[in-house]
C-alpha cells in the first residue's frame, strides 16, 4: 500500500499512524548469497545449506542485515512525497532481530510514523519499521528508522 503525502503538513498530521505495508520480498538462497558476497559475511549459517541443515534453524537463514537493508525499498514503496527534492536515509535509533528468516521465507514491512521534527530545508521522520515473516508469530526485524525529507 502506498501513502502519498501532498505536503510537509500532511506528514506532520500523520504522526502516530500506520502508513502502510509493502509487497512481499522472497528470501531466496541466491539473494542471501548475493548479500554475503557484497558484505563479505559468508558465515556458514547463511551460505552453506548442507551444514545449516544440521544447525540451529534447520536451513540457511538470511542475514539480519539483509532484512534491515530492505528498510530502504520498503520506505520508498510505502511513502510517496512527489514534491520533495530528496529523501535521505539519516540512520537508525534502534534495531532488533527477534526471529530468524529461513531461506525461502517471504517478508514484508510495515511503517508506523512515530515523530516528525522540523530541520533546515525540510523535516526529519522517525518511523518504526517492522519486517514480518509470512506465517510467523514474531517479526524478523524491528527498526527505528530516521529519514530526512527535503522540500
Amino acid at each position: 500500500m502506498t501513502r502519498t503525502f501532498d505536503s510537509l503538513d500532511d506528514i506532520r498530521a500523520a504522526v502516530g499512524t500506520d502508513l502502510g505495508s509493502s509487497r512481499w520480498f522472497e528470501l531466496t538462497q541466491d539473494r542471501i548469497n548475493g548479500f554475503a558476497d557484497t558484505t563479505e559475511d559468508r558465515q556458514w549459517i547463511h551460505v552453506d545449506p548442507e551444514r545449516a541443515a544440521d544447525g540451529p534453524f534447520g536451513s540457511t537463514v538470511a542475514h539480519g542485515f539483509l532484512t534491515l537493508a530492505l528498510v530502504a525499498p520498503i520506505f520508498e514503496e510505502i511513502v510517496r512525497t512527489p514534491w520533495a527534492t530528496a529523501g535521505i536515509n539519516y540512520g537508525l535509533n534502534k534495531v532488533r532481530f527477534p526471529s530468524p528468516a529461513p531461506v525461502g521465507s517471504r517478508v514484508r514491512g510495515h511503517i508506523r510514523l512515530l515523530e516528525v521534527t522540523d530541520i533546515s530545508g525540510g523535516i526529519q521522520l522517525v518511523s518504526q519499521v517492522t519486517i514480518e515473516r509470512e506465517g510467523a508469530d514474531r517479526p524478523v526485524c524491528v527498526a527505528e528508522s530516521v529519514t530526512r525529507i527535503l522540500a
